[in-house]
């Protein structure tokens, strides 16, 4: 959606009803069998890191289903970064939504969308101690994958709810493929095997049972 859509649908009384509190990073119409939608990705600005890119410490998203007189929320995310208690405990520096790699389109051709929303974070070390949450919703219910990167091999692992196993082929085959992806952008450091491991239906895959 243009900067203009965003205003005419996101306005203060609509914004204010949701808790939309954060600025938009982007927001999708999505229209399928069922009716219209509208998802808006939204991120806390916490200033600038030394690199002049911004760091956000939350994010919130949004999906609402527009009705003939109304918007109507169906589902939204809520989450935020690390904060260590201490400045030598563990703190991730941004949270932020990884739009080049969401979805809201029909994947198992029911005419349904199959939203797939994906953020991460940037731990001391950028990407390779960061983490990594796919949301996939399907048929109301919200099924997730958690992936922790790490420097060391013992750190990183992936965690995949078992209803996941359960989704269409399409849909699994579309994650999968996203994650390879990942992979080549140096934006994720999965566990070796982890294809093996998914085919076997693991629910915790790291460097110790992927292979």
């Amino acid at each position: 959606m243009s900067k203009a859509e965003i205003n005419r649908v996101f306005t203060k009384e609509v914004n204010s009803k949701f808790k939309i509190n954060f600025s938009v990073w982007k927001a999708f119409h999505i229209t399928d069998a069922t009716g219209s939608y509208f998802v808006t990705l939204t991120e806390k600005f916490d200033g600038y890191n030394d690199e002049g890119d911004s760091n956000h410490y939350a994010i919130k998203a949004v999906y609402l289903q527009q009705t003939s007189d109304s918007l109507v929320k169906k589902w939204e995310i809520n989450d935020a970064s690390i904060k260590g208690k201490t400045k030598d405990d563990f703190s991730e520096t941004s949270i932020w939504f990884w739009t080049k790699y969401c979805s809201f389109i029909d994947l198992d051709g029911d005419g349904i969308a199959d939203p797939i929303v994906i953020y991460g974070t940037h731990g001391i070390n950028g990407y390779d101690d960061g983490r990594i949450k796919f949301i996939i919703y399907y048929k109301n219910k919200k099924i997730a994958i958690r992936h922790q990167n790490g420097v060391l091999d013992n750190q990183r692992e992936t965690q995949v709810d078992a209803a996941f196993y359960n989704l269409p082929s399409a849909l699994q085959q579309s994650v999968q493929k996203t994650m390879k992806l990942m992979m080549a952008n140096n934006h994720a450091i999965f566990p070796a095997g982890w294809e093996k491991a998914m085919a076997k239906k693991l629910t915790v895959i790291n460097e110790r049972n992927g292979r």
